[in-house]
């Protein structure tokens, strides 16, 4: 008899579902158990892999995104155990976590369903892994901060029950679907999750329905899982308020009295727009942030120099006129910022050297425009000059400046690349340090820590028993854990312990070329693979996509021409402005289907001559997919546009 039903919803995530997985298999050892994958339409080689890695799980590939809750009962309707256990792909479990989760659901007769205690990919405490009831004054606590304020409060603190001991056994309102185990008999009697929930809230709701049966939900902090993203999507961004805010809508409409739920709708539709204009807000300001200090920074030290220049050299004051003071010298400084831009002088971390090589490629233009005006209006190549040349001293002086206080935003690129410990024996090192060359620029390994006594090497720094006294004088950035000689269970235990430094931890699976991690609760999850391709990098997609605008403003300035070239006229007016509205890409992959190269837009052209696509193998266009993902030149992008012109319609 099977004791346990696994049931993992998973969409693009081929790497962590990979880890996932492994870490299920081994829990599986101890309890007879099921496990089930539903896909919900990937493209980055998910089911290829489930298929290959995992021929004993039973996948459900869908042909699209059905949503969280339908996906899993598609599932559920299959599965034979006396316990389902709902989970995200995007977790670890511990070797012993299904024997003691299924154990205590076992002496508790009473109970319906049960969460454990749940970490983030730095070790830190997941709040949402216990949760009280959404009713509208916990929902008005939460929505306007007051949870956050005062968490060891009995009346403010019921979201995240957080005056709750987390390493105690209780009784909880709501369970969190990222680990959601539930007795089988109960879901016969409450019915499966609320399809109306496409994503977000049907935990909330099942929860509910499991107590209205008569069932308790358990807190079980005796076993603790990895959840490497938290919430999954990013708590700043819009999308997430109203996803998640719609949700909580739809529960008060199902389960409180037409009164309750009626309030419950104002203070949520109140708090969605609140909450999504807040969200707005802070984006742009975090996007604003350093070129509004850059700008300020550079114009002011312009006008000083202007007004010593006037003062001392010319010797008349307001010498310059009003025009060239308030919109020229302006338009000089904000088009050196956006070449500070698309030189990467804006990414985290700071790298100086791309702020010199934004400023210095911005010059020039500059320059050959002062060059062409008609003399009367070049006012002063002198103040120009000296305007950059304050542009480079002050822009880097207070970057690093500010990159003293620690704070993370302003942390400065450091030369060497990360500072990496590995713990593995001496083969793993090896194989996994290989990877992180691979990938990473000029990464510092420092070595490895073994849980094997008798390894000699001369990389090997000690043991895992010495691990706090290791990390103290090598201070490393990252510790990445092998799993070929770790069970997760004690890979928890040192992340708990090491939780206290600021290091991140990435974990290697055996035999993958991928080392998955997170950084943070509000991290959509990051990972080293051998393959990150530079079409991938962020420079690289500002170039494109700066490139797509321009030649769609092309295609719109010459259309009188183009149409006489163009096959199919209507797609080619439909694609240009998909294009200028970001929904398509001029040049991209062949087939919108593609398993582990980086996911781009749907594109009009194909990565190469279009007449030579129907010659070309399904092998053969693999290959120049993954060619033009690895190493992407603009300049390909415009020479393939200007040799399909017959194609841009298709």
């Amino acid at each position: 008899m099977i004791k346990l039903s696994v049931v993992i919803v998973s969409y693009n995530v081929r790497h962590f579902l990979d880890q996932c997985l492994s870490s299920v298999i081994k829990a599986s050892e101890k309890v007879t158990t099921e496990i089930f994958v539903v896909d919900n339409h990937s493209f980055d080689g998910s089911c290829a892999m489930v298929q290959e890695k995992y021929p004993a799980v039973t996948l459900i590939a869908n042909t699209d995104n059905v949503g969280f809750a339908k996906a899993n009962n598609q599932a559920i309707r299959l599965s034979s155990g006396e316990y389902v256990l709902l989970l995200n792909p995007d977790t670890l479990v511990q070797e012993d976590t299904f024997e003691k989760v299924v154990s205590f659901m076992d002496e508790h007769e009473d109970a319906g369903g049960l969460g454990v205690k749940m970490i983030d990919g730095k070790g830190n405490f997941l709040p949402e892994s216990k949760r009280g009831l959404p009713t509208p004054s916990v929902a008005f606590y939460k929505i306007f901060g007051f949870s956050k304020l005062f968490p060891r409060s009995k009346t403010f603190g019921r979201y995240h029950l957080s005056f709750l001991d987390k390493d105690k056994v209780h009784e909880v309102d709501v369970l969190s679907g990222a680990f959601m185990l539930l007795r089988k008999e109960t879901l016969d009697k409450t019915g499966l999750l609320d399809e109306t929930y496409f994503m977000y809230g049907e935990d909330i709701d099942l929860s509910y329905c499991i107590t209205k049966a008569g069932y308790k939900n358990y807190y079980f902090p005796e076993t603790t899982i990895i959840h490497y993203k938290g919430e999954s999507t990013k708590k700043s961004s819009v999308n997430y308020v109203f996803v998640f805010y719609r949700a909580m809508l739809i529960f008060a409409r199902k389960h409180f009295s037409s009164r309750y739920a009626s309030l419950l709708s104002l203070l949520i539709n109140t708090a969605i727009y609140f909450r999504a204009g807040v969200a707005i807000i802070y984006r742009m300001l975090k996007a604003v942030l350093y070129p509004m200090h850059d700008f300020i920074f550079i114009y002011a030290g312009i006008r000083l120099i202007k007004d010593y220049w006037e003062k001392h050299i010319i010797g008349v004051e307001n010498y310059y006129p009003f025009e060239y003071v308030n919109y020229i010298l302006p338009a000089y400084v904000i088009f050196w910022l956006f070449t500070i831009y698309y030189l990467g002088g804006y990414e985290k971390p700071v790298r100086i050297i791309n702020i010199i090589k934004g400023l210095l490629w911005g010059l020039i233009p500059v320059l050959v425009f002062y060059a062409l005006l008609p003399e009367d209006l070049r006012y002063s190549r002198a103040i120009l000059l000296l305007g950059f040349a304050w542009a480079m001293i002050i822009l880097p002086s207070y970057r690093f400046l500010f990159s003293l206080t620690q704070v993370p935003s302003f942390a400065l690129h450091k030369r060497g690349g990360k500072r990496i410990i590995i713990i593995s024996d001496k083969q793993e090192f090896y194989r996994v340090s290989g990877i992180i060359k691979e990938v990473l620029p000029d990464p510092v390994i420092l070595g490895y820590v073994t849980t094997q006594s008798d390894d000699t090497d001369t990389q090997m720094l000690g043991t895992i028993d010495d691990l706090n006294q290791i990390i103290l004088p090598y201070k490393p950035d990252e510790v990445i854990f092998c799993s070929a000689n770790m069970p997760t269970q004690s890979v928890i235990e040192k992340m708990l312990i090491l939780s206290a430094y600021s290091i991140d931890f990435k974990i290697a699976n055996p035999d993958s070329i991928a080392i998955v991690g997170s950084n943070s609760i509000d991290s959509a999850g990051d990972l080293y693979r051998i393959d990150n391709n530079a079409i991938n990098k962020p420079t690289n997609k500002r170039f494109k996509r700066t490139v797509d605008i321009l030649l769609a403003v092309f295609s719109f300035l010459f259309w009188w021409i183009l149409i006489f070239i163009v096959k199919n006229k209507v797609g080619f007016f439909r694609n240009m402005f998909q294009v200028l509205l970001g929904i398509k890409t001029w040049v991209g992959y062949q087939n919108a289907r593609q398993d582990g190269i980086p996911i781009i837009k749907k594109s009009v052209l194909p990565p190469c001559q279009k007449s030579r696509i129907g010659q070309a193998d399904e092998l053969s266009i693999r290959k120049m997919n993954m060619a033009y993902a690895k190493d992407y030149r603009v300049f390909n992008d415009i020479y393939l546009y200007f040799n399909n012109l017959s194609y841009l319609g298709d």
